[in-house]
């Protein structure tokens, strides 16, 4: 007996009770479903978790002014004054892992161009800010070292401000003020839309940092220096060898707290990836559960179907059916019934992917190798589940089968 004389005689039996045969695929389709659902969110959370990194910036170190000590009691990031030009060009010549940084002066400002006025975040930066944050000019261009060097009063917008204050007029070349100073538009930046935490990242602008510095915020010192690591790897080393460097040119007594903090936001995004990426195998740990709800579906049925079936055993071995056969039978239903069961679950987890995606406007991605695993697998619970009431119907006494009412 092969398997194009066995597959019509198990799809025939299948038939006979449709009812029973779609509420035995239910269990099997719920737990393919929820799978491929399951799947489709994390991966769309660990893509959307990528791009967010990506968008942070090239291997981005971020060196911030840290706490300060007053009368025993320690202030909040942001309150030292100690991160000046010489520390940036210091971390270039002494820690060879960072391959460029950018000075960073910012606070928010009220942006005003002609009636209308606009309150942002102005970044006192310097022209390799861009790569390192890994901003792209949309129109225009950015301003040069000579522009720094000078203290020239020019700005480039995020694409929110230039909405803002422009609406759909070409900034480019117009002038804005900050504090009654006038400032000339060079670019308008590509945007980048939100971030992790959804604030707007399009809502700044850039200007040069001796601009900031000098005729903005009256200071002499940085908020922040930005570095650009060699590599993903180089990132922790190099975070060592700035903090050894910074606090032997701060003069920081051993065990002397630092005056400055070091972060690498794409640990915290690595570290929600992989946050996500446990939350999906506790889910996927959960929808196997239906798996095999659906597993002991279908060998309840398949005992079922053996007992309605016992006279027709009978028959088939005293025509000449081997106890192969007629295993080979009963195996061939149930693997008949899982795998349509896991079609309809793909197909299912497909439609419900799309909706929930829509919806919630949550990025959702189905591998395909998932979809081929989670029909094979529903296949191996079939069998799996198939094989005791197969082996059953096999072992039956031919005799005792013909007489079987």
């Amino acid at each position: 007996m092969d398997l194009s004389s066995v597959l019509p005689v198990a799809l025939t039996a299948l038939s006979r009770n449709k009812l029973r045969t779609a509420l035995t695929m239910l269990g099997i389709t719920i737990g393919i479903a929820a799978v491929i659902c399951t799947v489709a969110i994390g991966e769309g959370g660990s893509s959307r978790i990528r791009e967010q990194l990506n968008n942070l910036g090239d291997n981005f170190v971020w060196v911030e002014t840290g706490s300060r000590n007053l009368q025993g009691v320690r202030t909040g990031t942001g309150q030292t004054k100690t991160l000046v030009e010489r520390d940036r060009k210091a971390i270039l010549e002494t820690v060879p892992l960072i391959k460029s940084a950018s000075p960073q002066v910012d606070a928010r400002i009220q942006v005003i161009a002609g009636n209308t006025n606009w309150n942002t975040v102005y970044r006192g930066v310097s022209p390799e800010y861009l790569s390192i944050r890994r901003w792209v000019i949309d129109r225009g261009a950015c301003f040069t070292a000579q522009d720094v060097a000078t203290s020239a009063n020019v700005a480039v917008l995020g694409k929110s401000v230039a909405e803002q204050l422009f609406g759909e007029e070409d900034p480019i070349g117009k002038t804005i003020r900050l504090r009654d100073q006038p400032f000339r538009v060079l670019g308008v930046l590509k945007p980048k839309g939100e971030s992790a935490t959804g604030q707007d990242q399009d809502d700044f602008l850039m200007i040069p940092w001796t601009t900031a510095q000098h005729k903005i915020k009256g200071i002499s010192w940085f908020d922040d220096i930005l570095c650009s690591a060699v590599s993903p790897e180089a990132i922790r080393p190099a975070r060592a060898q700035i903090t050894a460097l910074l606090r032997q040119r701060h003069h920081l007594r051993e065990g002397a707290p630092d005056d400055f903090n070091i972060r690498a936001p794409e640990e915290m995004l690595q570290a929600q990836e992989e946050t996500s990426k446990t939350f999906t195998v506790l889910l996927l740990s959960i929808a196997s559960v239906s798996l095999l709800v659906g597993g002991i579906g279908i060998m309840n049925i398949m005992f079922v179907t053996v007992t309605e079936r016992t006279r027709e055993i009978g028959v088939r071995m005293a025509v000449g059916a081997t106890k192969r056969n007629i295993q080979a039978q009963f195996l061939i239903e149930a693997l008949v019934l899982s795998s349509l069961s896991g079609i309809a679950g793909a197909v299912v987890g497909y439609v419900a992917s799309s909706v929930f995606s829509r919806a919630l406007s949550w990025p959702t991605i189905i591998p395909p190798q998932w979809v081929v695993i989670a029909i094979v697998f529903s296949a191996f619970v079939g069998v799996f589940f198939g094989f005791y009431p197969a082996r059953k119907a096999a072992l039956l006494d031919p005799i005792e089968a013909l007489r079987y009412e």
